[in-house]
């Protein structure tokens, strides 16, 4: 009886991954682009994927939100299966995505664009047509330009829209793609200050391509990729001049 009591406590959710990717293969056309890829991102975890450019890292950041589908392999969310899911299905089950290039809507009002964020809320949750003050707290520059159209922001500033336009989804998961691609080095050091605020105090958990030492050492663990698959991975503390060398090293 005790035996079987204890097979049937409850598991730490911690240890639970809150993304898992096993033996993942992805093609376009007949090109094999990510080679028997696995990784385990867990709850309130940040974790970096670096590599060169065209080793198949925004590729399985699109495969993990549905945009593209693999040929082998799954892609587990909270432990749910969810190859077969459509990118609104992801998103509404908690999944937000900030891809390269961040994607903004140059004629939509910076309000408007976040408000484009209700939409990867479920279909059963209220909508309030309002934008809640911890997204002002994350980036309050955003506060001051509501009424501008999304296309007259900077480059910095239309990566803070990006990503609090996919805050305002409510995810428990978010995507980044290169978010700090192109930006002045003083706003790369807020986006990374609000990313950890929202990792620290939303529980949520990332998912990070990133190319910009400082930022992925802010990371819990680093995944490296070469020619489409996983080649090193670990801790971020114990990342060495070996591995940015080969994998950040231009």
């Amino acid at each position: 009886m005790t035996a079987i009591q204890t097979l049937n406590l409850p598991k730490d959710p911690s240890l639970v991954p809150m993304l898992q990717v096993s033996d993942l293969n992805v093609y376009y056309g007949e090109s094999h682009i990510l080679r028997d890829v696995d990784l385990n991102v867990f709850p309130g975890q940040m974790v970096c994927l670096i590599g060169r450019n065209g080793v198949g890292k925004t590729t399985l950041l699109k495969t993990v939100i549905g945009l593209l589908n693999p040929r082998l392999g799954t892609v587990q969310f909270t432990g749910q299966t969810i190859n077969s899911l459509s990118p609104d299905q992801r998103a509404r089950m908690g999944i937000g995505y900030v891809p390269q290039g961040r994607e903004i809507i140059p004629r939509l009002t910076v309000k408007e664009n976040l408000l484009l964020g209700l939409e990867a809320r479920p279909k059963t949750q209220k909508r309030v047509k309002e934008i809640p003050d911890t997204i002002f707290e994350l980036f309050p520059v955003l506060k001051t330009m509501l009424s501008r159209m999304g296309g007259d922001l900077s480059g910095g500033q239309q990566q803070q829209l990006a990503i609090a336009r996919a805050l305002m989804g409510q995810p428990q998961f978010l995507l980044l793609d290169e978010p700090t691609e192109g930006i002045q080095p003083s706003i790369v050091l807020e986006i990374e200050a609000a990313v950890r605020r929202i990792i620290e105090k939303a529980g949520i958990s990332v998912l990070l391509v990133e190319q910009h030492l400082h930022f992925v050492r802010q990371a819990d663990r680093y995944y490296a990729m070469q020619k489409g698959g996983i080649v090193a991975s670990g801790s971020t503390q114990e990342l060495s001049q070996e591995v940015i060398q080969r994998f950040l090293a231009v």
